[in-house]
């Protein structure tokens, strides 16, 4: 198992449902977009044609960061245009 956020015997242990949600989606998107599966030789992503490059650690670190920026601007891009 490669998150520890399931066991309760350890300091990684999620108490607020909250934490545990992001922690395991962070895991999730680093398993299928940044790291190498040694069958596949690529990432899962880039295998199945969802991405075309393998991110770095940093992209996926910049688009968690940028993603909430994103979705606020659609936000008050529909509602400016869905008023008229």
């Amino acid at each position: 198992m490669g998150s520890r956020r399931f066991t309760r015997l350890t300091n990684g242990f999620s108490k607020k449902l909250d934490n545990h949600v992001a922690a395991v989606a962070l895991y999730v998107a680093y398993y299928n977009l940044c790291r190498t599966h040694e069958a596949l030789r690529t990432t899962p992503a880039k295998a199945l044609g969802v991405a075309d490059r393998a991110w770095t650690l940093r992209s996926l670190w910049m688009w968690r960061l940028l993603l909430p920026l994103v979705c606020r601007l659609r936000r008050r891009r529909i509602a400016v245009t869905s008023s008229r």
